[in-house]
Parts: structure tokens; C-alpha cells; sequence
């Protein structure tokens, strides 16, 4: 059996949103009138927002890759940390932290448009990485995967389990 690959489908995946993003922000410079949430630019309630964000998905972000990491150096399933919220959390911290902390600071609306495709992508090609991992974890994947949320941290089935 292969090892895992610790990108799995983030860079397809980034291939395509990267570029999205990018142009998003670019056109958000550019023409700021079209794209702002609001016209007031010493608008705090988006700048301390959009920190809050950037915090809270640096944090998700860099402790999934930490686990990620250990489980990988271990070669056992992950199922700790931000993956016991999710099973996909270093996705989730993109796009639902990070994304919309950019769109927030930069004041604008059209970056938000990225968190819509990179969930969209994310569908598309996520896929592949469960069928690798049930391939080379089996069952105690397939446990895991019933009992924690794809994609909004909020295991409801695992708080909520009868002991």
C-alpha cells in the first residue's frame, strides 16, 4: 500500500481557486465601488471581524496541519484536534475562515464568491482522498466518517452520542 500523501487533493484544488482568488482581489482593487460591502472605509465592525476570522482559521489551520503531520509521521488515522470537529479542516479553514477574513478586510464581496467555488471544488474532487483513506484505513475510517461532520466543525452526532 502507498503511503498517504499529506496534500491529498489540495493542490487540484488549489490549482483552480488560487487563480480565482487572486482575480478577485485583484478586481476588488480596481474597481472598489462595484465590490465593497459597505462605502464607509474606516468601517471597524468589518476590520475586527475579519481578524477575529483570520485568527480563529490560523489557529484551526496550523493545528490541523500539526496533527496531520504526527498522524502521518505514525501512520494512523487522525481523528484528534480540529479533525474530531471535522474531516476536513484544513479545507474548512480556508474556506470558511480564511477566505471570508479577506473578503471582510479588503471590504469586499467578490472574494467571497471564492469560499462558493473552493466548496464546490472541494465536492468534486474530495472524492479521491475518501476513497484512499477508506482503502487504506477501512473500517476505522468508515466509523469516523459516519461520526464526524464532513465540512461544518460541529460533530452533533458525537456530543450528542448515548454512552
Amino acid at each position: 500500500m502507498n503511503r498517504l500523501n499529506f496534500f491529498g487533493v489540495g493542490p487540484k484544488i488549489g490549482m483552480i481557486l488560487l487563480p480565482w482568488l487572486a482575480c478577485t482581489i485583484i478586481l476588488s482593487r480596481t474597481s472598489s465601488q462595484f465590490f465593497t460591502f459597505t462605502s464607509d472605509n474606516n468601517n471597524n465592525k468589518l476590520l475586527i471581524s475579519g481578524t477575529v476570522l483570520l485568527i480563529v482559521g490560523l489557529v484551526f489551520y496550523f493545528s490541523a496541519v500539526r496533527c496531520l503531520l504526527k498522524g502521518l509521521k505514525e501512520i494512523r488515522l487522525v481523528t484528534n484536534g480540529p479533525f474530531y470537529l471535522c474531516q476536513n479542516p484544513l479545507y474548512v479553514a480556508i474556506i470558511l475562515f480564511l477566505i471570508p477574513a479577506i473578503a471582510l478586510l479588503m471590504n469586499s464581496w467578490l472574494i467571497l464568491t471564492s469560499t462558493v467555488v473552493g466548496f464546490i471544488l472541494l465536492k468534486i474532487f474530495l472524492n479521491k482522498e475518501y476513497n484512499d483513506l477508506e482503502s487504506y484505513f477501512g473500517t476505522d475510517y468508515l466509523k469516523y466518517k459516519s461520526e464526524t461532520p464532513e465540512f461544518i466543525p460541529l460533530p452533533l452526532k458525537k456530543w450528542f452520542k448515548k454512552n
